[in-house]
């Protein structure tokens, strides 16, 4: 046999998905174990996104739609878009994939040439780095410590550009940090990518779902020069309590659209045609559901990090959006739990899975191995005896 991509070896596992696999294979064999890992909303999809996705079945809506999705969806996108973000799309700047995480890749495969750079911000999402190498590309990460509430600055970014770099992907509000730029941390960071003729992914997956009465600015919103230059994603998944469906979407310059549009055409062709008229019917709707969704999961932000903070040996900043903790661990860095040495998250999160029955995410894959992640998207009950295992884990 001869050898296999050295790009597609190269790639590395995704460590949320392996970890929730792991956690639910304890669970399907009677271990009395509780997951905080994966990121998906415990919340059924609301009765009306089932039903338009019925009805389309029932009504034959079965068959290939364009590669790029209806344009009843695209301009749901734009509807959503403007009233949201006050940003105004035309259909022929949208581009409809299957799941937000296709759509990175995608805009990634738009814009980037083998050997170009991609700064990307971490922590971060695992998957990043990943796609990044995916494409041929390097990824450049900037460390963003928790004394900066994990954000990037103009000033790290700029230090951090060479004549290699092509783009910016910024994930606002963050995974796995849960933190939000204000428009202000954004114009710094526009400015930036202007002057240097920057590509900036936008990650904006988790825009509706902000705590404390905060407001979500898109960094394409901050002027026409910057807008040009931003790939927007986003999708139905998180906010709407539809993972499975898979429907994510790209607003863009309409250069960048074309080619999408072309290289989309030769792979996956178009989203689900059932999924698409389900999400259609999510973006068009009043959007109470997600409201009653985003409320749930300030409350159980609200405990969590009250509680996490009154645990002896552990600590976490308060996010402003998604549904994620950072827990610190670096005061348990080099003590022995439960006759393991605590050498870093991997260690911790090892340890805390076999002993202490609760499944988290070790940070190391996301740029920071002092900390891991807790999911709140799952019911306080469990939200309450994950913490209190926790703390007995710590104890013993």
């Amino acid at each position: 046999m001869k050898s296999l991509s050295t790009i597609a070896s190269n790639v590395q596992a995704s460590t949320t998905l392996a970890l929730d696999a792991l956690y639910k294979e304890m669970k399907a064999n009677g271990v009395d174990v509780i997951g905080f890992a994966a990121g998906e909303p415990d919340f059924p999809t609301p009765d009306y996104i089932k039903y338009a996705g019925m009805a389309a079945i029932v009504h034959d809506e079965t068959r290939y739609t364009p590669a790029t999705g209806t344009l009843a969806l695209k301009k749901a996108v734009c509807k959503r878009l403007k009233e949201d973000l006050g940003l105004d799309y035309e259909p022929a700047n949208i581009v409809c994939s299957s799941g937000a995480k296709h759509c990175l890749y995608i805009a990634l495969r738009a814009i980037i040439n083998p050997g170009d750079e991609v700064i990307i911000p971490t922590p971060a999402w695992v998957t990043y780095n990943e796609m990044v190498k995916m494409v041929g590309a390097e990824p450049v990460t900037i460390v963003c410590t928790e004394a900066e509430n994990f954000k990037l600055t103009p000033e790290k970014l700029e230090a951090a550009i060479t004549d290699k770099t092509k783009c910016v992907m910024l994930n606002n509000p963050s995974n796995p940090t849960g933190m939000l730029y204000s428009r202000e941390e954004l114009q710094g960071i526009a400015d930036v990518c202007v002057k240097h003729d920057l590509f900036i992914i936008a990650d904006e997956i988790y825009y509706k779902l902000l705590y404390d009465g905060r407001e979500f600015t898109s960094i394409a919103s901050l002027g026409e020069d910057v807008k040009e230059l931003t790939i927007i994603i986003n999708g139905v998944s998180k906010s709407y309590a539809m993972t499975g469906w898979r429907i994510g979407y790209i607003a863009a310059d309409k250069r960048v659209v074309s080619v999408m549009s072309k290289y989309l055409s030769h792979s996956t062709g178009n989203p689900s045609a059932p999924a698409q008229a389900a999400s259609v019917a999510a973006l068009n709707a009043p959007q109470d559901t997600v409201e009653e969704m985003r409320k749930a999961f300030e409350k159980r932000r609200d405990y969590m990090v009250e509680r996490m903070n009154q645990i002896p040996g552990v600590s976490c900043l308060k996010p402003e959006g998604a549904f994620y903790v950072m827990m610190n661990i670096s005061k348990l860095i080099g003590k022995t739990l439960h006759g393991q040495v605590i050498n870093n998250a991997d260690d911790f999160g090892d340890i805390f899975l076999k002993e202490g029955l609760v499944c988290i995410v070790p940070c190391t894959g996301f740029g920071d191995p002092n900390f891991l992640r807790w999911s709140y998207a799952t019911s306080m009950e469990n939200i309450k005896e994950g913490l209190d295992r926790l703390e007995r884990f710590l104890a013993e």
